[in-house]
């Protein structure tokens, strides 16, 4: 008798989590099978963008060393790359700051609106079907980008978004209108749709212990006795 009325009080408990977790539960299925419905590489664009070939450096950047090391502040990263068939240096500083060098230890100007857009056509499969062009400083970022960097948001035709740094002369994200979908997804996966980064919190933590329960109580009444049904 004693193993009947824990199982009947596991029965309760099991619809009264049921209800209170079946939303959650629903949410998790469907917006985890919409993120899983097309491949990470299309989610990202990294499909849209063309290869570059590798250039190899022509040499060793002497004069950019000279005009640093005279420099009151020293950059805490230095990278060196071919860009368009000319060799720059993008200098990283400790609060942030990004500058770009030439081979000749020239300080290179900020991206320009025409730069990036000769950026994005170049690198970017139907880069020069482009709608709009605006440039988001690095304290207000575009709510599909959401990163601390001031970076020109290239919106093609078909609802791309392309952020070229305005610093670095590089691609940024690639943000399709799958990525869009992607991205409320995951808010609502995580129970985060203000910055879609707390995958910790005390909310998600609490439902998805209940449904744990929830489950482990229906796995319990799996076992329950059910009397035999008479024969007809």
């Amino acid at each position: 008798m004693a193993g009947k009325h824990w199982m009947l009080r596991f029965a309760r408990w099991h619809i009264w989590l049921g209800w209170l977790v079946g939303v959650p539960i629903l949410m998790w299925t469907i917006t985890g099978l919409v993120m899983v419905s097309r491949p990470i590489d299309e989610v990202r664009g990294t499909n849209l963008q063309r290869e570059q070939p590798a250039q190899p450096l022509p040499g060793f950047p002497v004069p950019l060393f000279n005009t640093l090391g005279s420099a009151r502040e020293m950059p805490t990263v230095l990278a060196t790359q071919m860009m368009d068939g000319a060799m720059v240096t993008t200098a990283t500083y400790a609060d942030g700051r990004v500058e770009r060098y030439s081979a000749a230890g020239k300080l290179l100007p900020p991206v320009t609106v025409s730069d990036a857009r000769r950026i994005v056509a170049a690198r970017i499969k139907g880069g020069d079907r482009i709608s709009s062009i605006v440039l988001f400083p690095a304290d207000a970022p575009a709510s599909d980008f959401r990163r601390p960097i001031a970076a020109w948001q290239v919106a093609l035709v078909d609802g791309t978004h392309v952020y070229v740094g305005e610093s670095t002369g590089k691609i940024e994200a690639v943000r399709t209108r799958f990525w869009r979908v992607f991205d409320l997804m995951w808010g609502l996966h995580i129970m985060d749709l203000k910055d879609r980064e707390d995958t910790s919190h005390p909310i998600l933590i609490l439902f998805a212990a209940l449904s744990v329960i929830g489950a482990l109580l229906g796995t319990v009444l799996m076992f329950r006795r059910r009397k035999a049904r008479p024969v007809r």
